[in-house]
């Protein structure tokens, strides 16, 4: 059975942008009495964000959304870098992908 990737995730992209559980917390709308545990319980893998939730989260650290759903971090970083392509280089990315 696979690990569930997303609390890891959830920590690689908010420790990358060198901030508190809180202040991410707060950043997506959680009421600031419990957004630091709350994300600590999101991170630990006690509890899974909705969906809804988990956008918010990619939007503030600006990663997308499937980053969270990656199992290794090669596909992780890919995933990230693709999105930062426009939309013309994605279609000419497939289409040399494809060619191989």
């Amino acid at each position: 059975m696979a690990i569930n990737p997303v609390p890891v995730r959830i920590k690689q992209a908010r420790v990358s942008k060198g901030i508190s559980q809180k202040e991410l917390g707060i950043r997506i709308g959680l009421d600031q009495s419990s957004a630091s545990s709350r994300m600590n319980h999101y991170e630990k893998g006690r509890h899974t964000p909705d969906i809804p939730t988990l956008k918010r989260v990619a939007d503030e650290l600006g990663v997308p959304l499937a980053y969270f759903f990656c199992e290794s971090d090669l596909s992780a970083k890919l995933n990230c870098l693709i999105d930062n392509l426009s939309e013309k280089e994605k279609a000419e990315l497939i289409l040399k992908l494809n060619k191989q």
